[in-house]
């Protein structure tokens, strides 16, 4: 990873169709059927896209709370800001930011990028790095495949997809 362009960028495919793959990152019913057990969304550019994982904690400790939206593209591409864990301070204090990319292979196939980029460099940053690189592909992509493939995750019990 270039430290002057660092970015993440994961490319998976969906067994399922554009319009039901933007559902998924876009409406709360689709948040909370692969991300996270409640979400507060509002899809329009600076609109909230607050992820909860856990809806509980007091607000400020939820998740991602106070992310906003940057862009929107139906169907094609979504961006929003996103912060690190409470585990994380000096990160959690800045944002970065994550563009989903959605093209259609076929009619019922969606090739998704995800690019998670606006980082540091050095000590916090890249343990930050190291994390959403786990995150990303063992936890919220697999998950998103699972939802598709299985129905909607069980957030009583959601499967342990990291070690597949």
């Amino acid at each position: 990873m270039d430290d002057l362009l660092r970015a993440i960028d994961i490319a998976i495919d969906i067994n399922a169709p554009v319009s039901e793959v933007w559902r998924a990152w876009t409406t709360r019913e689709g948040i909370c059927s692969f991300f996270a057990p409640d979400c507060h969304v509002d899809l329009r550019p600076d609109g909230p896209y607050e992820i909860y994982f856990d809806p509980e904690a007091e607000p400020g400790q939820r998740g991602a709370d106070g992310m906003r939206v940057l862009a929107v593209q139906p169907e094609q591409m979504l961006s929003f800001t996103w912060n690190a864990p409470n585990t994380m301070p000096e990160v959690r204090q800045q944002r970065t930011h994550v563009t989903i990319y959605m093209r259609c292979v076929d009619e019922n196939h969606t090739r998704l990028r995800l690019v998670h980029d606006g980082w540091g460099s050095g000590g916090v940053w890249d343990r930050a790095v190291d994390y959403f690189i786990r995150a990303w592909e063992r936890v919220v992509l697999p998950r998103l495949k699972y939802r598709f493939e299985h129905g909607p995750i069980d957030w009583t019990q959601p499967p342990q997809l990291e070690d597949r």
